[in-house]
């Protein structure tokens, strides 16, 4: 079914694509956009597919006109637009994860640097507690290729595990929550977080961070759903300020 046949299909489902048009706002607020590339999806409710960011637009030009859906097998169900190649990521992590409602990839200049270096992920700051202890996986299969191929979509999922992101060198990332906001909250504190780590190791290298102990326990106290929720409007409140 082409986008323009797909009308009916898409009545009622207003809420999802609000749910995109606000993560793309929240993470061009977030300054981690790459241009009309890097792409955030909600998992739509119907188990049809996904509905993510069409192709061509940045994130801080996505209305809900922009918005489609995408079948597990990558046709376009509803809303006017092409879709990614790299849907794969997120219809491929969907399946494997039931425990997924939202992915976000990105392009962020950060996360491609720390991913080429053979550095752990500390948790310097309160933006990488999410992503130690366990560590971060990085995704080896392939590094520059897009994410275009079911198999290839796989291989990210097989590579993002349990975890909540993965790092994929010469390329970008990919996180994952339950919802949205916590799906792109982890993108952003996760770009912050290589970010601090890139810093870091420009000085010398790290010589304190929190334990694993501390680490459990902030994960909690700081990034518990409430604080990633009110981190999350925060960005969505900055986008509409600045439009």
């Amino acid at each position: 079914m082409s986008g323009g046949d797909a009308g009916d299909a898409v009545a009622g489902d207003g809420e999802q694509i609000a749910e995109v048009v606000a993560a793309c706002a929240a993470l061009g607020a977030a300054g981690i956009g790459d241009m009309v590339w890097g792409h955030p999806s909600v998992r739509d409710r119907q188990g049809r597919g996904v509905w993510m960011k069409a192709a061509g637009h940045g994130f801080e030009e996505m209305d809900a006109g922009r918005v489609v859906l995408v079948s597990w097998s990558g046709e376009v169900l509803g809303g006017d637009g092409p879709r990614h190649i790299e849907y794969p990521i997120h219809t491929r992590v969907c399946l494997a994860r039931s425990d997924v409602g939202a992915v976000v990839h990105t392009h962020a200049p950060a996360l491609a640097a720390f991913a080429s270096l053979d550095e752990p992920l500390h948790p310097l700051s309160h933006d990488g507690v999410p992503f130690t202890y366990p560590q971060l996986p990085r995704f080896t299969t392939v590094t520059g290729p897009l994410i275009a191929s079911d198999e290839l979509g796989d291989s990210v999922a097989e590579a993002l595990g349990s975890a909540n992101g993965v790092l994929l060198p010469s390329h970008g990332a990919v996180t994952v929550g339950p919802d949205v906001a916590t799906a792109v909250m982890y993108a952003v504190l996760l770009e912050r977080a290589c970010r601090t780590e890139l810093d870091a190791l420009a000085a010398g290298g790290a010589k304190v961070w929190s334990d694993e102990r501390e680490t459990a326990f902030k994960r909690e106290q700081v990034w518990n759903p409430a604080q990633l929720r009110a981190g999350y409007d925060y960005l969505v409140r900055t986008a509409r300020r600045e439009a």
